[in-house]
């Protein structure tokens, strides 16, 4: 088993302001200076505060059932549902991958609520969010480099919450990462703390490769890569 470790600083990272302006609900063509300036303060103020890790591990005893779609990992089995196990079925091997922001931003967010700033306590919730996705973008550019040095692609990444995928298998994700470097621990519901924090599967093999997400076969609407494709697009 194989596993690698990341320690980014948020300029390491390719943080889509745009994306944050988007989710905040304005366009590039509208004029909020105001949200401007609180959105660079925050990200300034990120760059301190956060302590960005990520990790994969890389498992070899892989099993796919393509009548029950379950993909088992070292004797432990996942209920991936169809739409995840259609693009990763013909994968030789499973990456499991965990991303923290760390707890500092959640706490900055929750304070600043509960004080009453409503505004400033969401955009750095937002922020934050960004961030974790971005590291996980960058971690997993990282696993495709090195992949493709050893001839193998990889597939999208996929976390439990998503695509039909019970949040709730959290739990057996975890216990294939019991000390894992980024310190995330679960609640008895399945949710991750720092809150800011991403898991999932990642394919790899011979005879898979990343594409679009396919949004289209999801109904799940405020999902994050649901909004980046949208975004992308131009679409509203």
């Amino acid at each position: 088993m194989a596993q690698k470790n990341f320690q980014y600083k948020l300029r390491d990272l390719k943080l889509d302001r745009s994306m944050i302006d988007h989710i905040l609900g304005y366009s590039d063509a509208e004029s909020y200076e105001h949200i401007s300036e609180i959105v660079d303060s925050v990200i300034n103020e990120a760059e301190t505060i956060c302590d960005i890790k990520a990790e994969y591990r890389i498992f070899d005893r892989v099993d796919f059932n393509n009548e029950s779609k379950v993909i088992k990992v070292n004797d432990i089995e996942f209920n991936v549902n169809k739409i995840i196990f259609g693009p990763i079925k013909k994968s030789e091997l499973i990456v499991i991958f965990l991303c923290t922001a760390g707890e500092e931003i959640c706490l900055r967010s929750r304070r600043l609520m509960k004080e009453g700033d409503l505004l400033q306590g969401y955009v750095y919730d937002v922020v934050g969010s960004e961030i974790v996705e971005a590291a996980a973008d960058k971690m997993q550019d990282e696993l495709e480099k090195s992949m493709k040095a050893t001839g193998k692609g990889i597939t999208n990444r996929y976390s439990p919450g998503y695509c039909g995928w019970d949040v709730i298998e959290q739990q057996k994700l975890f216990r294939l990462m019991p000390d894992n470097y980024c310190g995330i621990t679960l609640s008895e519901s399945s949710l991750m703390y720092p809150f800011k924090s991403v898991s999932g599967f990642i394919g790899a093999g011979k005879n898979v490769k990343r594409l679009p997400y396919a949004c289209h076969l999801c109904d799940m609407e405020d999902c994050i890569y649901r909004r980046k494709k949208y975004h992308e697009s131009g679409s509203k």
